[in-house]
C-alpha cells in the first residue's frame, strides 16, 4: 500500500479530477446516495495529498479527504490515455492524464469522508494506530500498548490499533527475525523483546518497500503496473518444509486467523499452554 501511495504521488499530486465514472456500483457502495452524486462531488476537485494509515488510502481533495481501500484485487493504475481492461470499476478523468481503478473481485472502493478533529486524518480510519514510519510514531508507547494486550502477539500485529502496516507476511518475518513464536502472548514479552518485535517490522518493512513491495500474482502491482520484488528475500513466509536459514531445521505453517503462520520451531519456541 505505501508503494502504491507513492506512484499515486508522483502522478496525481496537484491535479484536479475533471470527471468521475463509475462502470460498477460495488466501488462506491458505502456512498449511501449512489454512484452519480459521487461522481458529481469529485468533479472539479484538486488532489492536494495522498496518504496512508494502515491498508487505507486518502487522496487528501479540496473539500473533503477521499479514501480509498484495495480489497482483495484492487489496483490502481495511471495512463496518458484510458486503458481498455475488462476490470476498471472507476475511471477518473484529471486535467493530465488518467487514473483507473480496478477491481477484478469487487471487494475494494471509495467513500467520502470527513475530517477528524485539527489532525485531519478522516472520521472512518481515525482509530487506526499509526505505522512505523510516520514522524508521529511513538515506539515507547507502543511496545507499552502491546505489552498490555493478554492476546498472541502476532493476532495483535494484525489488529492494526497498536500499529498498523503489519500485515500477514511483514509479521511472520520480523517475528522470526525477533525470535519470537506467533502465539506467544504479548503481556508475556519483555520490553526488550516488545521493542525488537516493532523494531524487525520496521526494518522488514523498509526493505520491502526498497524492492517495490512484496507481489505473489499479477494482481499486486504499483500503479505503472509494476510487480515488487521482496518475496524473493522472504525468509520464513511460505517456506515450511524447507530448512531455517538461521538454524537449518525444517520451518512449519500453522493455521492462524483464516490464514498461516510460518515459523522457525527451533528458534521460536512455542509457548507454553495456558
Amino acid at each position: 500500500m505505501e508503494t502504491v501511495r507513492q506512484g499515486l504521488i508522483d502522478w496525481t499530486l496537484g491535479r484536479t479530477i475533471v470527471d468521475v465514472d463509475v462502470r460498477h456500483p460495488r466501488a462506491v457502495r458505502r456512498h449511501q446516495p449512489g454512484a452519480r452524486d459521487f461522481e458529481d462531488h469529485l468533479k472539479h476537485q484538486v488532489i492536494e495529498g495522498v496518504h496512508r494509515r494502515g491498508k487505507y488510502l486518502w487522496f487528501e481533495l479540496t473539500d473533503f479527504p477521499l479514501i480509498a481501500h484495495l480489497g482483495m484485487s484492487g489496483q490502481f493504475r495511471v495512463e496518458k490515455e484510458e486503458l481498455h481492461h475488462p476490470h476498471v470499476r472507476v475511471h477518473f478523468t484529471l486535467d493530465d492524464g488518467e487514473l483507473l481503478f480496478l477491481d477484478q473481485r469487487t471487494f475494494g472502493g471509495f467513500h467520502i469522508d470527513e475530517w477528524a478533529g485539527p489532525d485531519r486524518v478522516p472520521t472512518s480510519i481515525s482509530h487506526i494506530g499509526l505505522d512505523p514510519f510516520d514522524p508521529a510514531f511513538d515506539m515507547n508507547g507502543a511496545i507499552a500498548q502491546l505489552r498490555s494486550k493478554n492476546s498472541e502477539v502476532k493476532r495483535i500485529l494484525l489488529d492494526q490499533r497498536v500499529v498498523s502496516g503489519v500485515g500477514n507476511i511483514y509479521a511472520d518475518e520480523a517475528l522470526f527475525l525477533a525470535g519470537i513464536h506467533p502465539r506467544r502472548w504479548a503481556s508475556s514479552l519483555t520490553q526488550v523483546q516488545a521493542r525488537l518485535v516493532l523494531e524487525q517490522a520496521r526494518e522488514v518493512m523498509s526493505a520491502a518497500l526498497a524492492a517495490g513491495g512484496t507481489s505473489f500474482d499479477a494482481l499486486y502491482v504499483n500503479v505503472n503496473g509494476e510487480s515488487g520484488y521482496f518475496d524473493r528475500a522472504l525468509q520464513v513466509y511460505q517456506r515450511h518444509g524447507e530448512p531455517c536459514p538461521r538454524c537449518g531445521a525444517l520451518l512449519k505453517r500453522e493455521e492462524f486467523m483464516n490464514r498461516g503462520s510460518h515459523f522457525c520451531p527451533r528458534c521460536q519456541r512455542a509457548p507454553r499452554s495456558r
